[in-house]
């Protein structure tokens, strides 16, 4: 607990229950000393009798060093759930014995007969009272009426979605949109009111006219606007494919893909690196490390975000660091760019992510260029899988992107290597990471749900618009 300081200290009062819940210690820094302080204690008797006078007490003290940290317990206990069963007298009965397995036991033990018990992991989201200040009924002006009341945004289930008034086109849709809706030109002509805004418009209308399809991370890399300007500007000039070779892209209006064979450059590759022990390298080894681990699990009531950091005595010992260069601002042409490497894959370059959503145009390497251009001149059907491409494309692709990787990864750290292995033997290998175990491992991730407000994540951009 002490080496992760985003952690909290628990403390169980019942340490062999397992559905005990803890009471939690905030971390604190602090800057104090360790004193050790010992008593010691002489009886004096005089020869010759039994009683005994006053002791000679005396203190020994030594401060042993300093304290730069301090657990405290400043909250309330979780409610408890007890393994008890309520009989048809209402006799409770204990059930530790039944669901816990203290030992090796038999296939009877599984297959007994038991009251279902299910404890929530948790009661209590948070562990410290909170002050509720009750404010007076709003006082509304004369002649206004209250919104209509749904289901859909009661309070309790989910608040009203902010509509964002994207227009969204499946593969399979005959159509394609050729203007935005009218509440989407309303909403970014309201928005647009300083020359910034309309500067940035004019910027992404030039993306648009080069590039017919973009993604959203590579228009954050050419464009510095506001994230929550930019969900405004984009519904304004282009609609967004849900599914298909050009899923969770943003398509310019009038633009229909799966009529222009040479729209196959701008189709999405889904990729993610392979990390497991037969491909050389185990997940911890991985220099591109994990978002989350669900090893690294946590409850809320466990996990506290580390505050500001007061000067301690540990601080001025090691000496304050400057804040000027980490502090200073970005100047304003650049402050909201993401990097390159968040959209265009280089040779000789790691992934800032795990998974990553390149188009093949991005792609910046010869031999996946290769690939992708085999059947140049003779496309002759837009599949919903391969697009314009030819069938497993996106699988070769995939292989050669984690053959360079691997390379890349072998001539950084060498010691994760140790067998060494000729060309040859990288082919096999690859051909290896081609079989039926890739398969098995994009069924396992099929389930992957990204989280909000990453930078490579772009499926769940959809959220922002539904």
């Amino acid at each position: 607990i002490y080496a992760d300081p985003a952690k909290r200290l628990e403390l169980y009062f019942r340490p062999k229950d397992p559905y005990c819940h803890p009471v939690c210690a905030n971390r604190f820094p602090t800057s104090t000393v360790l004193l050790k302080v010992k008593r010691r204690t002489k009886k004096k008797q005089q020869p010759g009798t039994e009683e005994q006078n006053q002791p000679d007490v005396q203190f020994e003290m030594e401060i042993l060093g300093t304290v730069t940290t301090v657990y405290k317990f400043q909250g309330m206990s979780d409610f408890q759930y007890l393994a008890m069963h309520s009989g048809p007298d209402g006799k409770q009965t204990s059930m530790y014995d039944k669901v816990l397995m203290l030992k090796p036991e038999k296939e009877e033990f599984f297959n007994r007969e038991l009251p279902l018990y299910i404890p929530p992991p948790i009661f209590s989201r948070l562990d410290t009272p909170v002050d509720y200040f009750y404010r007076p009924d709003i006082q509304h002006r004369e002649g206004y009426n209250n919104p209509q009341v749904s289901g859909e945004n009661l309070i309790g289930l989910s608040r009203a979605r902010r509509p964002h008034n994207a227009i969204l086109v499946n593969f399979d849709d005959e159509e394609i949109p050729a203007k935005p809706l009218d509440a989407a030109v309303q909403t970014w002509k309201k928005m647009c009111t300083n020359p910034v805004d309309k500067k940035v418009e004019e910027e992404l209308r030039k993306l648009f006219e080069v590039r017919p399809v973009w993604s959203r991370n590579a228009v954050k890399a050419n464009i510095s606007v506001h994230p929550d300007k930019l969900k405004l500007l984009l519904p304004y000039l282009a609609y967004y494919m849900l599914t298909g070779p050009w899923r969770s892209l943003w398509v310019r209006f009038g633009y229909d893909p799966r009529k222009h064979p040479e729209a196959k450059i701008y189709q999405v590759l889904d990729f993610r690196i392979r990390c497991g022990m037969k491909y050389g390298y185990a997940p911890n080894d991985m220099p591109v490390k994990a978002k989350r681990s669900t090893y690294n699990y946590s409850l809320p009531i466990t996990v506290k975000k580390p505050g500001t950091h007061t000067v301690s005595v540990h601080d001025l010992k090691q000496g304050l660091g400057t804040s000027s260069a980490s502090g200073a601002k970005k100047p304003a042409c650049s402050r909201y760019k993401l990097k390159e490497s968040i959209y265009i894959f280089r040779e000789g370059a790691l992934p800032p992510y795990r998974q990553m959503f390149y188009q093949l145009c991005d792609l910046n390497v010869e031999s996946l260029q290769k690939i992708i251009r085999r059947n140049d001149g003779t496309e002759s059907e837009c599949t919903e899988r391969d697009g314009w491409c030819l069938p497993k494309t996106s699988d070769d692709l995939r292989d050669t992107m984690s053959l360079m990787i691997k390379q890349l990864i072998r001539s950084t750290r060498p010691a994760l290597f140790s067998n060494t292995t000729s060309s040859e033997d990288g082919k096999e290998q690859l051909a290896y990471e081609s079989g039926e175990d890739e398969d098995d491992e994009e069924e396992e991730e099929e389930d992957f749900k990204p989280s909000d407000g990453s930078e490579n994540e772009m499926e769940t951009e959809i959220l922002d618009y539904v």
